[in-house]
Formats: C-alpha cells, sequence, structure tokens
C-alpha cells in the first residue's frame, strides 16, 4: 500500500522539463547529455566537484544501468493478476489473494488445456504439412502449398496464444524480393508477422521442438538457419540472402538484426549485415501490451517449452503492428548508418527507446575499443570545456 500511494504521488507530480520520459526503473535519470551537463558544472577551468557528477552517473551505472535491465522482463507499474512480473506473489490483502487464486483456477484449469490442444494441432500441422509439401518439386503449385500451410498453421498458432493482434498500415506490407526487419522479443515475433504473412525466415539454429520445427519448415521454404558461432556460416549465409533477394518472386526474408530479445521497451543496435544485402528494407514495429500478458523470452532463464507454457498461462497475448514505409539505401550512406536510420523509424512507430548498445551484451562483455572511444569523447569534452 505504502508502494502504490508512492507511485500514484510520483505520477501526480508535476516533473522539471529535462525529465520529459518518465522511468519505471529504480532510477529517476537526468536525460541531460553529458555535454551540455559538463558545459553546465563550470565555465573555465576544472573543478574538483565535477568529479561527484561522474560518481554520480557511476552509482546509477552499478544500481541500475540501461543496458542489462533490457534483458528481464519490463516491471508494471499496476498488478495485471499474474506474476508481479520480476517479484514473485506476495500476500497484501485476502481479497486480492482470492481474486489471484480465481485467476489461477481460470489460466491454469481452463485456458491451458485448450490452448495446449491447439498448440499441439498447430505445430503437428506445421511439421506434417511441411515435410510432405517438402517433397514436391520445386514449382508454383509446391510455393502456393507452402504459404498455405505456413499460414494455416501460424493461425492456429495465434489463437492457442489467446493473441490479439492489430495490423497498422497494411498498404505497406513486405514484398517479394524485398527484407522485412523487426524488433525483437520474442520467439512468437515470427507467427505475430505470419499470421499476416509468408516469409522465409532468417535466424539462429536452436535445439529440441524448435529445432525440429525448423527442419521441417525448410524443406517446403527456403528459410536460413545458421549457427551464431561459426564465421565460415555468416559468409554462406550472406551469399544465400543476397542470390535469395535477387530472385523477385521469392518471400520476403523476414530478419530481426538485433540479434536477441529484447524485452519491448527499447531498440538495440542492428547488425549491419542484413543492410549490406541490398534490395528493399521493409521496417516493422512491434509493440506488446504487457497488462495481458509478458512476451519477452529470457532465454538464459528460460528453455523455449518453459517459455511457451509461462506464455499460455498468460491472460492473452495483445499487440500492435505497425508497417512502415519501404526504405532505400541512400549513396552516401553506408551500411551502419542506414540501419541507424531503419531503426530510428522503428523505435519512433512503436514508442520504443532507441539504445546505441549492442544486443551481443546479452552474453558478452563491453568490448575495450567501445571503453576507449568513450574515454576519448570524455576527454575532448573536458579540453573543450578549458580543462586540462
Amino acid at each position: 500500500q505504502w508502494a502504490t500511494l508512492r507511485i500514484q504521488k510520483g505520477a501526480n507530480k508535476p516533473r522539471p522539463e529535462m525529465q520529459k520520459v518518465p522511468s519505471n526503473g529504480i532510477i529517476e535519470r537526468d536525460e541531460t547529455p553529458m555535454e551540455k551537463e559538463i558545459a553546465r558544472l563550470h565555465q573555465a577551468d576544472f573543478e574538483f566537484s565535477d568529479i561527484f557528477y561522474f560518481c554520480r552517473k557511476g552509482f546509477e551505472a552499478i544500481v541500475e544501468d540501461e543496458v542489462t535491465q533490457r534483458f528481464s522482463s519490463e516491471e508494471l507499474l499496476s498488478w495485471n493478476l499474474l506474476t508481479r512480473t520480476n517479484v514473485n506473489f506476495r500476500y497484501i490483502s485476502l481479497r486480492l489473494t482470492v481474486v489471484w487464486v480465481i485467476g489461477v483456477i481460470v489460466r491454469y484449469c481452463f485456458l491451458l488445456p485448450l490452448r495446449i490442444t491447439l498448440a499441439a494441432i498447430g505445430i503437428m500441422s506445421m511439421i506434417v504439412g511441411t515435410t510432405l509439401v517438402g517433397q514436391l518439386p520445386n514449382s508454383r503449385v509446391k510455393n502456393y502449398l507452402s504459404e498455405m500451410v505456413h499460414l494455416t498453421c501460424s493461425r492456429i498458432l495465434v489463437r492457442a496464444l489467446s493473441g490479439t493482434i492489430r495490423y497498422h498500415n497494411k498498404e505497406n506490407r513486405p514484398q517479394k524480393g524485398g527484407i522485412c526487419v523487426a524488433n525483437h522479443t520474442s520467439p512468437i515475433d515470427a507467427i505475430i508477422l505470419t499470421n499476416d504473412g509468408c516469409y522465409a525466415m532468417v535466424g539462429q539454429v536452436h535445439g529440441g521442438l524448435m529445432g525440429i520445427i525448423q527442419r521441417s519448415t525448410v524443406k517446403a521454404c527456403p528459410h536460413v538457419w545458421f549457427e551464431r558461432s561459426e564465421m565460415k556460416d555468416r559468409h554462406l549465409v550472406m551469399k544465400r540472402l543476397k542470390e535469395h533477394v535477387a530472385d523477385k518472386t521469392k518471400l520476403p526474408i523476414l530478419i530481426f538484426p538485433e540479434g536477441t530479445c529484447i524485452n519491448n521497451t527499447s531498440v538495440m543496435m542492428f547488425k549491419k549485415g542484413s543492410f549490406e544485402i541490398g534490395g528493399t528494407i521493409y521496417p516493422v514495429a512491434i509493440k506488446y501490451d504487457p497488462q495481458f500478458g509478458d512476451a519477452f523470452w529470457n532465454s538464459s532463464k528460460y528453455n523455449i517449452v518453459s517459455y511457451l507454457l509461462r506464455i499460455m498461462t498468460s491472460w492473452a497475448i495483445v499487440c500492435n503492428v505497425w508497417y512502415l514505409p519501404p526504405m532505400f539505401r541512400e549513396e552516401d550512406e553506408d551500411a551502419v548508418q542506414f540501419a541507424n536510420r531503419v531503426r530510428s523509424a522503428i523505435a519512433h512507430q512503436g514508442g520504443l527507446t532507441e539504445l546505441p548498445w549492442d544486443g551481443g551484451l546479452k552474453r558478452e562483455k563491453v568490448k575495450d575499443t567501445f571503453k576507449e572511444e568513450q574515454q576519448k569523447n570524455y576527454s575532448k569534452m573536458l579540453v573543450r570545456n578549458g580543462s586540462v
């Protein structure tokens, strides 16, 4: 009750003009850029008190940095009758406990069996259907049957998730011979998009149930699966993608350039490889509503089966999908600049925070070159403001 009152009081309290974006984390950060903050701290020589600004920034990063929190479930300001996001069930009052217990009975005893049945039908239909279609010789009939199998099974799987999806600007849907790029939150992103159209997908090779589906679907459709750790395989992937894009009769390629799942609060750095292929880029923004269910997959914490069980015991998967106008690489742009421009468009449309960090930080440490770059920028700012 104390925490709820504090949240409500904070929401009604007028914020300073510089803090335009409310934070739902532990720290309410000052969004003023470092350059402006240093210029405001002193107008002449360096003062010893200036180090407190950097101490504060260091403490903020230790307590809650802006990167690692994107790899865990989004914290909600209000309870959605599921587990309280990153905190397990805690007793608050008898009334809320009764409501929660009723919700558990409905979700696990009624919704879950129905959803498991639909999911089993959809998965088995996908595996059997694509395997059978894969035995046919390459022809228009095979391509048509493959699209029908993918589209039908995807719609069954969306029903298994109680998916409620709104597609905006359908006139901008990806066309054959193009590349569809979207922000990445979950493996079900692909199902959300194939519910409205067919794609040739690109992604990492998985094991278990996901691996079985990948091996069966690739027989009917030219999906591209690769090993993340094999550089030689990556070069082969680029070659296959260029050949795919060159054929304007093939399905559009679906790529998630972030390379890993982010918790749908932000868009992180796009890998430039997707933008070196050539062809037309069709950006797509996906935004889930966490009030009905958390779609984020924390792959370091849950395997695919456990994740799907959590999804199917949620109330529903509700999201909006925006098809953005096609984008082309300009003559004076390199692949990185083009990727950043596409990322900005997706983040703006989906209401997501745009971060310059690599999603690979989910599994790796910050590269030394990036640290050195930040140190050089800091030195330049001090010299620019008259410090030595």
